[in-house]
């Protein structure tokens, strides 16, 4: 009984282990497949999506953009994956080291195209604002998570790094509120449009923040080592008999 109790809570655990990465890849393939028909219009390979006269006269930031989104959005999703993290530690590390350089892309060209393109139709100040605030938190996120895992800080780095991932997925977000707020109230005007893109951004920041909180509440409600000591010494059966529930080895660490 207990060997299947704990084999059905493993395989629930790795289950849900891997269902957010999971809608952090379908959702991130919205943006993708959009990316994928802008760059054949702009190959000249396909004109099913109509050319936008703002990419014409440098069309080099728009590529390089949409390819490290695309790697971005594909590939990670595997780094928030516990279960695959720890199964191949080396595949992570180095994922991590080209995402880095995609999410900082990603940025980087997102502020350029900001900045020195012309601005697109149905967007006002709020939107260039706020691409700018975000790109920039996006860039910071990243080179703050990338410091502090040179210094083996791997909670503040999942941290800021799940937080720039998040300014990331901002597009998929955006794309997904429009759809749903066009759905519901119509076409929306030029200060409903910018502020629905900007909230996106705020959506996924909040939802990274949760997630962020709640994966560090367990450590702040375990009990201190003393009365842990106590608990075990007074009731030494019990924490197997839990153990063998939950899924967990009474003397595995995290």
């Amino acid at each position: 009984m207990l060997v299947t109790a704990r084999s059905q809570a493993n395989a629930g655990s790795i289950t849900a282990g891997w269902l957010g990465p999971l809608g952090l890849l379908v959702l991130g393939m919205l943006p993708v497949i959009a990316g994928a028909f802008r760059l054949e219009q702009l190959s000249g390979i396909s004109d099913a999506m109509p050319a936008n006269p703002r990419f014409a006269p440098m069309p080099l930031p728009v590529v390089l953009h949409i390819v490290s989104a695309t790697l971005l959005a594909v590939l990670g999703p595997l780094q928030f994956a516990r279960g695959f993290r720890r199964r191949w530690p080396a595949w992570h590390r180095v994922a991590g080291r080209l995402l880095v350089g995609c999410g900082l892309l990603v940025g980087l060209t997102g502020l350029w195209m900001t900045l020195f393109y012309a601005p697109p139709d149905n967007s006002g100040l709020l939107l260039f604002a706020s691409r700018i605030l975000f790109g920039s938190a996006m860039v910071v996120s990243i080179v703050i998570g990338l410091a502090v895992i040179l210094r083996r800080n791997v909670q503040s780095h999942r941290a800021w790094m799940a937080r720039g991932y998040a300014i990331g997925l901002g597009a998929a977000t955006q794309m997904l509120v429009l759809m749903v707020a066009g759905m519901v109230a119509g076409a929306p005007n030029e200060f409903t449009h910018d502020l629905l893109m900007a909230l996106s951004w705020v959506i996924n920041l909040a939802l990274a923040e949760w997630a962020i909180r709640r994966r560090r509440a367990p450590h702040r409600r375990t009990a201190s080592p003393s009365s842990a000591h106590v608990t075990a010494a007074c009731s030494p059966s019990s924490a197997h008999v839990t153990a063998a529930f939950s899924g967990e080895h009474p003397l595995a660490t995290s």
